[in-house]
């Protein structure tokens, strides 16, 4: 039988502008005292535009942790208080210049539960227009459309390794 930790004590070690870091002490039943380090994070949401023409908008980006250019879908965090669904519809403006008229919620997942809280909620959208992106001070980014069945092959062939992109490109490509 699986049994619930039971927290003891709780110490912040880092407050960021992205993430927080604590150490918690738990108790584990028949088993004595262990540490857990946990990485805090707001959450976020990624979204797979659909143009009419079945053609999904991707985007590429320097990523400094992995210290490479990837493809993703747009994303990004969320703000407090901001519901995933208005972080979806900001992102997509925000990223690409893209709105939509239709913005559906097709998955919500934990990026690694054994060190962290993330959850990111992915939204399929579509009838999408064009506009103009509102980038963030702080980033470059690359707009593509590529067609839905060629987003697959790239995830199937590894050109695309990013996790949330993955997952929403195979699960859109299955409700579309």
């Amino acid at each position: 039988m699986i049994v619930e930790e039971k927290t003891i004590s709780s110490e912040r070690i880092y407050t960021g502008k992205l993430i927080s870091l604590k150490v918690d002490t738990v108790e584990i039943e028949n088993k004595g005292y262990q540490k857990r380090e946990i990485v805090e994070h707001q959450g976020a949401v990624a979204i797979v535009a659909i143009t009419d023409e079945d053609k999904v908008v991707l985007i590429k980006q320097f990523r400094k942790p992995i210290e490479q250019v990837i493809w993703e879908i747009p994303a990004g965090k969320l703000e407090m208080g901001e519901s995933p669904k208005d972080c979806a519809i900001r992102e997509l403006k925000e990223e690409t210049g893209y709105s939509a008229k239709n913005i559906k919620l097709i998955h919500k997942f934990f990026t690694s539960a054994g060190f962290s809280n993330q959850k990111i909620y992915i939204y399929l959208a579509t009838g999408i227009t064009k506009g103009e992106p509102e980038f963030d001070e702080d980033e470059i980014i690359e707009k593509y459309e590529i067609d839905i069945n060629e987003a697959r092959n790239m995830v199937i062939n590894n050109q695309i390794e990013d996790a949330k992109t993955a997952i929403g490109i195979l699960l859109a490509k299955e409700l579309i």
